[in-house]
């Protein structure tokens, strides 16, 4: 049976990264996370001082370093899921700081880091045979992709879902502050010169709202067997 490319879409925190993992180790594929692979761009701007006090960032530098990024994955047998890799180092815990979160978008805005980012996605799933979600995965990075699926929720399920994992991982974050950063990203990601994020044409709309993760992971397997049968 031919391997698909199965492209997930959506706003931030609307759960595609934990739908896309799910599918992927249900499938038998791929799963990669290129939301984290902004996030290690955005980490190495912050180890190498690149971020400015105002929150810009210091782009000709980052421009003359980024053949220096290199991010992985590789599996995590205790999780079952793939960690992220910055240069050879495991970034995973480190990545999903609210610190991080608050600098993403302007760095996934640049069009050299996307460029970059791209091509290496591009690689990642040249066979086939994956599970890729993020902001453009379906109109710039895999714009043939067999499935595409855009997810969204409304703003306040979706700060709440950040604001429990927040928790969860020990730290104490402030429930509006987490609804302004993801209104902002929002923002940022929707109105970006370079691969804005916006619904393929031929994408299924989910909206998970008011889903539990069962009934996500049943939707997204019969749309699977669906596509497959075709």
């Amino acid at each position: 049976m031919k391997k698909i490319t199965i492209a997930i879409d959506g706003h931030s925190s609307c759960g595609k990264s934990t739908m896309a993992k799910d599918l992927a180790r249900e499938i038998g594929y791929i799963y990669i996370d290129s939301g984290a692979m902004y996030r290690c761009c955005t980490l190495f701007c912050m180890q190498r001082g690149l971020v400015n006090p105002d929150g810009t960032i210091q782009t000709a530098e980052l421009e003359r370093l980024m053949p220096e990024i290199h991010v992985s994955f590789r599996f995590n047998a205790e999780t079952g899921r793939p960690d992220a890799y910055l240069n050879g180092v495991c970034v995973e815990r480190e990545i999903r700081t609210m610190e991080v979160s608050s600098h993403v978008s302007p760095v996934a805005a640049i069009p050299f880091v996307r460029a970059a980012m791209t091509a290496q996605q591009q690689a990642m799933g040249r066979e086939g045979g994956i599970v890729m979600d993020g902001r453009d995965i379906g109109t710039a990075v895999f714009p043939h992709a067999e499935l595409k699926i855009f997810v969204t929720a409304s703003d306040e399920i979706r700060a709440q879902r950040r604001y429990d994992e927040l928790v969860a991982k020990g730290e104490k974050p402030d429930f509006n502050a987490v609804l302004a950063n993801l209104r902002e990203r929002d923002h940022i990601d929707s109105t970006r010169a370079v691969a804005p994020l916006r619904q393929a044409e031929d994408a299924l709309v989910l909206d998970n709202s008011h889903m539990t993760i069962p009934e996500q992971k049943q939707w997204l397997i019969d749309r699977y067997k669906e596509r497959i049968e075709d």
